[in-house]
This record gives C-alpha cells, structure tokens and sequence, in this order.
C-alpha cells in the first residue's frame, strides 16, 4: 500500500479548485430559468394583474396545470406568448 503525503500546498490548492467549481454550479442555477412557475412569479414576470392572468388561462391564451389547489404555468409557454406581444 503507498502512503501518499499531502501537504498545505496540496490543500490550498484543492480549496481553490473547489471554490470554483462550486461558484460555477451556482452560476449555472442563477442563469438557468425554471421550467414551472407558480401565479405569483408569471405576474410578476409578465408585469400583469391577477385578473389579466385569469383572463389569458380562461381564453386559452396561456395554458396551464393544476396540482392541488396550485397553478404552474410552463415557460417555454409564457416565452411563447411574450415574443408574440413584441410582434
């Protein structure tokens, strides 16, 4: 069995190579859009009202799923709908 030796070189080293790819898996999750948001965040996002919402789920403009008693609503959905508007 070989002894290897590791000295505070080799774990400055590793505590650097750890730090970023820690802050490049945290870069990645900011950067990375969820794939189902909630009512809160769609408005927030579309800067609309609670009723404009309804009434975009209710003409079929935006549709949506229902689990529980909550509302997600599908990005790639809302981002459909938001490139229609600029047209």
């Amino acid at each position: 069995m070989a002894i290897s030796i590791i000295t505070k070189e080799d774990l400055q080293q590793f505590k650097i190579e750890l730090l970023e790819d820690i802050k490049d898996l945290l870069q990645g999750k900011m950067t990375e859009q969820k794939l189902w948001l909630r009512t809160s965040e769609v408005k927030k996002l579309l800067n609309i009202s609670s009723g404009t919402l309804q009434n975009l789920r209710v003409n079929g403009t935006l549709s949506y799923s229902k689990i529980g008693g909550t509302l997600y609503y599908n990005y790639k959905d809302i981002e459909k709908l938001m490139t229609g508007f600029k047209h």
